[in-house]
């Protein structure tokens, strides 16, 4: 779940962002009444089977580019000469760089603002939220705990409990930054301090290395993303992934005074779009009923748009979540400071 921007973490070289057109699912001039160029970050396997279905029923094609890393340079690069309609990236963080680089242009439309709450979309409706990933507690079975706030992490009776990645990962970077929103930065650093007190081992590895290390007696809990608990107890029967996924439980934490911290997948129309409105259909399409089922069981996600159903591992070991209402603009404007927090208070040390 990165709030963070690729620019603070990747050197780019252009020759290395665009996977070759034997990948590309389809090439089209960028000037046409039926096609739409999409720029994006996500895996094409993810997303190649909803666009499919949108050309099928809308008749327009979408030509899709994908981008491992630095579509912002890219896009920038381009200028205005840029074949770019629409911009999909993970982490609200990326979409924020991309507006405040002045690549991205204002949406008017009243479905997207009526299916996606405030909180999840951009200032002036820049970018629009399309899945979330919530940030969650990975548990020992028998932990005789099913809620907790956040807060409570860096409570003694939690030393040498917990495990974490590093704290300079965008994942937990984020929920540092949301932590500072709720909070201010001075309790921020408190529970920064109290939290690393608390850790079982060095903060490092992944998401899914926690409910590893949960199965290995290394630790009780630990902060991860809930999309990964799909992908471990979907995984093959037997396998290292399958066992960690069967060895935890998940707990639903939130804020105090607060909801459950998610990061998303977003999308934006690009600032020089030769088919801005064929890009503005796209996006509503993305979040609707069936797209929306259809991209949450891809990889686990959970659905922006009210009353669609979970994915069935998602529903039966987490369930519907709460998310915390304070925007993901206000967040991420904490990115610097919580990144700064890290390193003061040693936390990956």
């Amino acid at each position: 779940m990165k709030l963070f921007s690729s620019k603070q973490r990747t050197k780019i070289y252009f020759k290395r962002t665009v996977i070759p057109a034997t990948f590309l699912f389809a090439s089209f001039p960028a000037f046409s009444q039926d096609i739409v160029t999409l720029y994006t970050t996500r895996e094409p396997g993810l997303i190649k089977p909803l666009l499919d279905s949108w050309t099928k029923s809308s008749g327009i094609n979408v030509n899709t580019v994908y981008i491992k890393d630095g579509m912002l340079e890219r896009i920038k690069a381009e200028g205005k000469n840029s074949p770019a309609d629409l911009l999909m990236t993970v982490d609200a963080g990326n979409l924020i760089d991309l507006v405040e680089a002045g690549v991205t242009q204002p949406v008017e439309s009243e479905i997207l603002k009526t299916a996606i709450p405030a909180n999840l979309r951009g200032e002036n409706n820049h970018w629009f939220a399309l899945s979330m990933r919530a940030r969650v507690l990975y548990a020992e079975k028998n932990f005789p705990i099913d809620s907790l706030h956040y807060e409570q992490l860096a409570s003694p009776e939690y030393k040498g409990r917990v495990c974490m990645r590093s704290g300079q990962h965008p994942y937990n970077t984020a929920l540092i930054a949301a932590m500072i929103a709720h909070h201010g930065e001075e309790k921020a650093e408190e529970w920064l301090h109290g939290l690393k007190t608390n850790l079982s081992r060095k903060a490092t590895g992944g998401d899914r290395d926690i409910a590893r290390d949960i199965l290995g007696g290394i630790c009780d809990i630990g902060l991860a993303n809930s999309y990964y608990v799909g992908h471990m107890k979907n995984a093959k029967e037997g396998t290292d992934a399958r066992k960690w996924g069967d060895a935890i439980k998940v707990i639903k934490p939130a804020f105090v005074q607060g909801g459950t911290h998610v990061n998303i997948t977003g999308a934006a129309v690009a600032r020089y779009a030769p088919n801005k409105e064929n890009a503005i259909k796209l996006m509503e399409y993305l979040i609707s009923v069936p797209a929306q089922q259809q991209y949450a069981k891809a990889n686990f996600e959970y659905p922006v748009l009210k009353g669609v159903d979970l994915d069935p591992v998602i529903r039966t070991t987490i369930g519907e979540i709460d998310v915390d209402k304070i925007p993901l603009t206000d967040i991420v404007k904490n990115r610097k400071q919580a990144s700064l927090l890290v390193d003061k208070v040693g936390f990956d040390q």
